[in-house]
């Protein structure tokens, strides 16, 4: 099973940014799918998750501007982000629980990361 992320780049303050991040290989389902990020010299931290069944939550500092969709058919998530900032800034890492076979329970897998940045 493999992460792909993409759609990074770099963009001015109020700009809007589009990520994807398709899920391949031995899929069998897939529970939560989400986004991460990291800024330099700081933790990772969650930005948006959205669940199977279509209920999302967001970090509070990205409510009202991100908005996190998935497309089960196609095994990807994406990641609309409008009205950036500069404390957008950072790597974003697509996530998801999946699980290959029904000999096996579900596991997080990650993409490779996809830099944003957002300039002021």
């Amino acid at each position: 099973v493999q992460l792909q992320a993409s759609g990074g780049g770099l963009v001015q303050a109020g700009g809007s940014l589009r990520l994807s991040c398709a899920a391949s290989g031995r899929i069998f389902s897939i529970n939560d799918m989400a986004w991460y990020r990291q800024a330099l010299g700081k933790q990772r931290e969650l930005v948006a998750v959205a669940a199977s069944g279509g209920s999302t939550n967001y970090a509070d500092s990205v409510k009202g501007r991100f908005t996190i969709s998935r497309d089960n058919a196609k095994n990807m998530v994406y990641l609309q982000m409008n009205g950036l900032k500069p404390e957008d800034t950072g790597v974003y890492y697509c996530n998801a629980d999946i699980r290959s076979s029904m000999m096996f329970g579900f596991r997080p897998y990650w993409g490779q990361g996809t830099q944003v940045t957002v300039s002021s």
